[in-house]
């Protein structure tokens, strides 16, 4: 309504059959369109004064891309904790980590007293082809000490274009000298879909929803079916634990996996005509083989979207602790060579129309994990909620979020062993198996 006043008091300048046509009332809101239009400019110079006030005066000559960065991220971190300003080195990160592959060596890596030391290298890469070794610490990386260096620092440097070589120095258990290893970067893969067998169960891990995803799930679920006979296999373990989220349509994929029919997601923005609905399309891979999904309170976002789906449908049963609770959905805007703004744009709901924001999908058996003695009451429960400056539920009703603790140990992981029992009728619950018939009508 706003909108439309303002043009056509622009229209009315030209004729005074335009005037006319305007009631007392849409003059009214267009002055005040007219007065909050003034104010934002009023406030936009307070911004310019500021700035040039720091510029002259600050201490110390203050970079002024660093401060516009601030401000701008400022501007949207005051909207809701996802909102945020990526540099242009933040913004290529990100879809490093969303394309799930990139020019690099092949190993999982962390820090330890001031150096670079190997998780593991990943099979079939150049650092497990030239040797390195589980164990292994990298102190120099092209004569450059790795020590002084950050984590991401060191790993940015060891990233770089596909067939150009590294130097890296390790220091290695039961070796007196150092090793000088020659790498030759290559496509790297992010693995964020890892399975095996547990003899009659197949066991599916997803880290995170990256581009690979889908095609991950996809080999996982063909490899566990060839190796365990159809009559013998009892159903799958999907492990969305600690997840933190990623892209919307490989959430959507997965959830299709397991789906034959029926909507998967919907998205609302501000505005109705921006709402989107997602269906499955006809086809489970499974073969409607039981399901069991296992979340806590690190499982955020897309993982919510998967748990959620099938859920409601009643195809898989959920075990653990409630999830994390953010239901809403973010959307990168490119700036060109200035990086990109990720934006709040809708929240999501379930197929039975419910919003998880800041609430969470609770499971359908509550599990909780043993905390082993040094851990008690040092382990935080945080979810959504909890965030400062969080977009609000839908409803007014807000939940917490729970604990996100998972063994080392599989044999001390109670909800993954609880829902091993499930799958083989060892233990007995009424949530498993799910009624279709009882889930959301297709």
């Amino acid at each position: 309504m706003i909108r439309k006043a303002s043009l056509m008091l622009v229209g009315a300048l030209m004729g005074a059959a335009a005037v006319i046509t305007l009631s007392q009332t849409e003059f009214v809101i267009g002055s005040k369109a007219e007065a909050a239009a003034s104010d934002t400019y009023r406030q936009l110079n307070l911004f310019g004064d500021v700035f040039e006030r720091i510029r002259a005066d600050y201490v110390e000559v203050p970079d002024d891309h660093k401060l516009i960065e601030a401000a701008i991220n400022g501007m949207l971190s005051s909207l809701d904790p996802h909102s945020s300003y990526m540099s242009p080195k933040s913004f290529r990160d990100m879809q490093v980590q969303t394309r799930g592959e990139f020019g690099g060596l092949g190993i999982e890596v962390t820090m330890e007293d001031g150096f670079v030391k190997v998780v593991t290298p990943i099979d079939d890469t150049p650092a497990y082809r030239a040797g390195v070794m589980a164990g292994d610490v990298i102190t120099e990386l092209d004569g450059e000490p790795v020590q002084g260096l950050t984590l991401n620092e060191a790993v940015e440097k060891m990233r770089g274009p596909v067939k150009t070589d590294i130097n890296i120095t390790v220091r290695r258990k039961g070796v007196e000298d150092p090793l000088k290893i020659t790498i030759t970067r290559d496509i790297i893969r992010i693995r964020s879909v890892r399975w095996h067998e547990e003899k009659d169960i197949g066991y599916v891990r997803i880290t995170q929803f990256n581009e690979q995803t889908f095609d991950g799930l996809q080999d996982a679920i063909n490899d566990i079916e060839k190796k365990v006979p159809e009559k013998e296999l009892k159903g799958f373990v999907v492990d969305l634990r600690n997840n933190p989220g990623g892209l919307l349509d490989q959430a959507i994929a997965v959830s299709d996996t397991f789906l034959d029919r029926g909507e998967i997601v919907s998205t609302r923005g501000r505005n109705a005509d921006e709402s989107q609905r997602y269906n499955a399309r006809s086809g489970d891979m499974t073969h409607g083989k039981p399901v069991i999904v296992l979340v806590n309170g690190g499982s955020a976002s897309a993982s919510e979207i998967v748990a959620g789906a099938l859920q409601d449908h009643r195809r898989a049963t959920i075990v653990g602790t409630r999830s994390f609770g953010k239901g809403s959905v973010q959307t990168i805007i490119p700036l060109g060579p200035n990086g990109a703004i990720r934006l709040t744009t809708a929240r999501y709901y379930t197929p039975s129309g419910t919003s998880i924001q800041a609430k969470g999908i609770t499971p359908d058996i509550e599990v909780k994990q043993e905390l082993p003695d040094e851990l008690k009451g040092k382990v935080e429960t945080r979810g959504e909620a909890s965030l400062r400056g969080h977009l609000g539920s839908d409803d007014g009703t807000e939940k917490t979020g729970s604990q996100a603790y998972v063994p080392k140990d599989p044999k001390d992981d109670k909800q993954l062993n609880f829902a091993y029992e499930l799958l083989r009728g060892l233990q007995a619950n009424k949530a498993f198996p799910p009624d279709p018939a009882a889930g959301v009508p297709n």
